[in-house]
């Protein structure tokens, strides 16, 4: 044992790196079970280290199960079964991860990410202000657990702000707020019943996709048309729920027109189906108002709304809403299971933003930033290459599509645009059949981009994609 010797550094304490070179030369089968260990004195003393760093080590072995304490006699390696141990112990110093940072892709000049918002303009002095009130004494009751639905101030600030911006029409009864769209959506399924058929668009948000998939849901996928999902292929399907994104269709961007929302909302009163109307960026619209809520206009109960505060505030604070039909929420309040998964501090903090007219400021605020730099977007692509390339889903959101029409392969546009500096996102994940023989298009986000760097990174894709 004493001719086992460990290589120090000083990026970790010095006991964590005993145990763990100790523990790993078991695990190799290096030291034999049934070896006795050496005194905590003589290892000490060979390799320098206080007794104290030597007994710690030892005791974490110990807690673990890898040595076993017999009395008078010292320390023994019990017998483990060597297969759940790989042949040989790979150690990861500071070093070798510095190495491996290294070796990883430089980050792009410029990252058209589809996921990101702008946190420039996000208060933070303001947030930290009204987190601060929500840590203080007076409000020690939200460090308990709260109402599975979520807190009912928060709620009926939000409904209020559905009625008048979204025209949502809804009690803070009917709210349940939830840690992300994915959750909420798990638990509409739920609700719905997951032996159902449920149909989405196609192409769609594959996240939403794989969810069903995940739990087993039988999920058959919709095409689109001009208007949005196809009602003739709806009523063909059997199904009991479909998912759509009526206001800014995700990823292609039609909005869907009142005539086709009639139709969609009568195919759900006569098959008593549900409707799961996900409005993940309907606040930004910048030709006109915002396109109402499919919700507003449901006199049935066959329509759940999701919503979020991921693209409009921060996306990690993971606060997601939907709205429940009568009928669900019923459901809902009788399964006892249910848990509120979102920070109650966050949702006090958020109430206060909202009632003290911060949130419909910063709402206003990025509305108006991210409309120009949509439109320093439109305004470079078409600056350079006219009219030979296609747009889709102009006018809102915080994305469009791009088509070059130049005879490349997804890939290629990808990779060229990568060999460049520039980061552009598929859109053949969204689709649960891709298309054939159709020209390859890219998903470009602008949000967290200034117009200057929007600028910049369509004359490399100009070089990239045609040059």
């Amino acid at each position: 044992m004493l001719k086992l010797t460990p290589i120090f550094n000083q990026e970790e304490p010095l006991y964590c790196q005993l145990y763990n070179y100790i523990k790993g030369e078991i695990q190799n089968g290096n030291i034999l079970a049934t070896t006795k260990l050496p005194s905590q004195r003589s290892l000490a003393k060979h390799l320098h280290l206080s007794r104290n760093t030597v007994d710690a080590a030892y005791q974490q072995l110990v807690a673990e199960g890898y040595v076993v304490s017999k009395e008078r006699e010292g320390l023994y390696v019990v017998e483990l079964e060597s297969d759940y141990f790989q042949t040989s112990h790979v150690k990861f110093d500071q070093t070798q991860l510095k190495q491996n940072r290294e070796q990883e892709p430089a980050d792009m000049k410029y990252d058209f990410s589809y996921g990101d918002i702008n946190l420039k303009d996000f208060p933070y002095k303001i947030w930290r202000k009204l987190t601060m009130q929500s840590l203080d004494e007076e409000h020690g009751h939200l460090f308990f657990y709260g109402d599975t639905q979520g807190e009912l101030p928060l709620r009926t600030y939000i409904a209020k702000y559905l009625y008048e911006a979204r025209g949502v029409k809804c009690t803070a009864e009917q709210i349940v707020i939830g840690a992300g769209l994915q959750f909420l959506t798990s638990i509409a399924c739920n609700l719905i019943g997951r032996n159902d058929l449920f149909a989405m668009e196609d192409p769609g948000y594959y996240r939403v996709r794989y969810l069903l998939q995940d739990h087993g849901i039988r999920m058959k996928p919709i095409p689109l048309d001009d208007q949005g999902i196809n009602i003739a292929s709806l009523k063909n399907s059997s199904v009991k729920a479909v998912y759509v994104t009526p206001s800014h269709q995700f990823p292609i961007g039609t909005v869907m027109p009142i005539s086709r929302r009639l139709e969609l909302l009568e195919w759900a009163k006569e098959e008593a189906a549900y409707i799961i109307e996900d409005d993940y960026d309907g606040e930004f619209r910048y030709a006109g108002k915002p396109i109402p809520a499919l919700q507003g206009l449901d006199s049935h109960d066959r329509v759940i709304y999701m919503g979020s505060f991921s693209k409009s505030l921060i996306p990690s604070i993971k606060l997601s809403y939907m709205v429940l039909p009568r009928p669900l929420i019923d459901i809902y309040r009788n399964n006892n299971y249910y848990v509120q998964t979102v920070s109650r501090l966050h949702q006090h903090t958020l109430q206060l933003f909202m009632e003290s007219g911060h949130w419909e400021r910063h709402l206003n605020k990025s509305r108006n930033n991210y409309k120009k730099r949509y439109e320093a977007l439109i305004t470079a692509i078409h600056r350079i290459w006219g009219d030979s390339v296609n747009i889709y889903g102009a006018s809102s959101g915080l994305h469009l599509l791009l088509e070059p029409n130049n005879n490349m392969s997804e890939r290629e546009l990808i990779e060229t645009a990568k060999a460049k500096g520039v980061k552009v996102y598929p859109t053949s994940i969204f689709y649960a059949t891709p298309p054939v023989n159709q020209p390859a298009k890219v998903l470009l986000g602008f949000a967290n981009l200034a117009e200057a760097e929007i600028e910049k990174g369509m004359e490399l894709l100009k070089i990239a994609w045609f040059d």
